[in-house]
């Protein structure tokens, strides 16, 4: 597996990395045994980032990749990374109610990630969204404080425009952008990109098969309508394949997210 350093002060990861979100929630049923082979399998053919988000699942999801985490041994184990998104607000239906990102809510979001995966720090945490009622200023400085006193190594951010961006990183260095990115998908071309090539910022890119419809796997939610097998399944293998060479060469500061 490739590697790719994330910006120009993030850490150095594989150049596809595991989405874990659809293990616990959003993408319908799963199963844990497959979930945790499903990580220890893609670490194996030298995967290195995990991403998750401590919402996923209300927080089902970070401790699935603590357990599987657990069954790493040696070298295997310390070249897991994990990136952690915070700040989505639930409801106990299971509805969306807003995020915070105040300062004393990101120290307290954090304490319970470290508990959830069982371990002593993340490696990138960042904002799942912008809170409209908090500077940016102010979430990325409550972060910084937790990379020196040792409980994050690199700060992220998610789906946030080049205003934001440029005030983050004026507080401190930010690792990479997670954004949706795809041969569909290429808003960030306008601008986004641009700012983060400049200001040495890594792209995490997901949705890289847009939810399968570049890979013929799309279906309308609801409504059972999916891209016919007969149609498709001459084509998707290609298309995928081209896809993710697409992707591949765009930059090397990109990360797909599988």
């Amino acid at each position: 597996m490739n590697t790719r350093q994330l910006g120009a002060t993030g850490p150095k990861v594989s150049a596809i990395g595991l989405g874990c979100m659809g293990m616990s929630a959003l993408y319908g049923p799963s199963d844990r045994t497959e979930s945790i082979a499903t990580i220890h399998a893609a670490m194996d053919a030298g995967i290195t980032l995990l991403d998750t988000g401590d919402f996923y699942g209300s927080g089902h999801n970070e401790m699935l990749i603590g357990e599987a985490l657990k069954g790493l041994k040696g070298s295997q184990r310390d070249a897991a990374l994990v990136s952690v998104k915070f700040g989505a607000l639930r409801d106990p239906a299971g509805g969306w109610s807003g995020y915070d990102a105040r300062p004393e809510a990101v120290k307290n979001f954090l304490v319970y990630s470290l508990q959830r995966l069982g371990v002593d720090h993340i490696d990138i945490y960042r904002p799942a969204r912008l809170d409209s009622n908090v500077p940016i200023e102010d979430t990325v400085g409550a972060i910084a404080d937790m990379v020196k006193a040792g409980y994050v190594r690199h700060i992220g951010l998610s789906e946030v425009g080049s205003h934001t961006i440029r005030k983050a990183a004026a507080v401190h260095p930010i690792a990479d952008l997670q954004i949706e990115y795809s041969l569909i998908s290429r808003g960030i071309e306008d601008d986004i990109l641009a700012t983060c090539r400049e200001l040495g910022i890594g792209i995490t890119a997901y949705g890289v098969l847009s939810r399968g419809l570049i890979s013929g796997h799309w279906k309308k939610e609801g409504a059972g309508a999916r891209i016919s097998a007969r149609t498709a399944r001459a084509s998707r293998a290609r298309t995928s394949i081209a896809t993710w060479r697409w992707s591949m060469r765009c930059a090397r500061s990109r990360t797909p997210r599988a």
